[in-house]
């Protein structure tokens, strides 16, 4: 059996860890904080803590995005070892792969799974049960090394996996999750939040769920995506813009369009979704 080893233990980390030893993998775990690991060992997420990456046959980084590039760049890896990285953005890791020869096989993927509350504490053998995975491909990719990891998303419950380059990656994630935290975190500065307990319901819980950004985290993330997510943004204060000049000339012919609009676009993505 490969032997497995995962750098990193927080949320996502943990939680590839409790997946794949919970399906029967030996998975050893890789990591800056004792009381993570010890957490991890404890939980029976790893047999132990790892040693030396050159040890493992296939590896998954899940740190933030230049600590993903470091390691990218100058991990030791086993010779022929496959290595994933979990990183929110994937034309930067990719780049960093493929700018000069390796001695290990590499395949980005990225976990559409997650809480709103991060660490070990949180991470759980069954949080990518029926979650979707994104694989990205480069012209190197191998086919063999995509097939292995499909192995692995099944070992750990995904359901839809979607493959895709890292430039069509990036440019998708900037709407699906970036672009929603960044409007989540600017939506909960307005004054009227003050005082408004009492007044919420299934709406303000919605859009104020992932406000709660780790700006040390998401900062780089961001960086890494930067024209994408400006791209985003422009399009999504343009169409706000509709909307605050209807209601401010009192043109409610022109917001009830908006809002027709909006609502046949919407319910296009529901059947999408099935």
């Amino acid at each position: 059996m490969k032997k497995i080893a995962v750098i990193g233990m927080g949320i996502i980390g943990g939680s590839i860890c409790g997946a794949l030893s919970k399906a029967g993998y030996e998975v050893d775990g890789f990591g800056r904080s004792a009381a993570s690991l010890n957490y991890a060992l404890e939980a029976g997420y790893i047999r132990k803590q790892g040693q030396a990456l050159a040890d493992y046959d296939a590896v998954f980084i899940a740190v933030p995005p230049q600590a993903t590039l470091d390691y990218l760049e100058n991990g030791n890896f086993k010779d022929g070892a496959l290595v994933m990285d979990i990183c929110g953005v994937k034309e930067a890791p990719e780049k960093t792969v493929y700018a000069k020869k390796r001695n290990y096989r590499y395949v980005g993927t990225h976990p559409m799974a997650g809480k709103e509350t991060s660490g070990i504490v949180s991470a759980s053998p069954n949080l990518f049960q029926n979650a979707n995975l994104i694989v990205t491909r480069a012209k190197q990719t191998d086919e063999k090394d995509v097939a292995e990891v499909k192995e692995y998303a099944k070992a750990m419950g995904f359901g839809k996996i979607v493959e895709c380059t890292a430039e069509e990656h990036d440019k998708k994630i900037a709407l699906t999750s970036q672009l929603a935290h960044i409007v989540s975190n600017a939506y909960v500065k307005s004054p009227q939040v003050v005082g408004c307990d009492g007044f919420t319901g299934g709406s303000f819980q919605d859009m104020t769920r992932i406000a709660g950004v780790d700006e040390n985290v998401w900062t780089p993330l961001y960086a890494h995506n930067r024209k994408n997510i400006v791209n985003e943004l422009n399009g999504l204060i343009e169409q706000l813009a509709v909307y605050r000049d209807a209601l401010a000339e009192e043109n409610d012919a022109a917001l009830s369009e908006a809002l027709k609009e909006g609502r046949l676009i919407r319910e296009t993505i529901k059947r999408g979704n099935g």
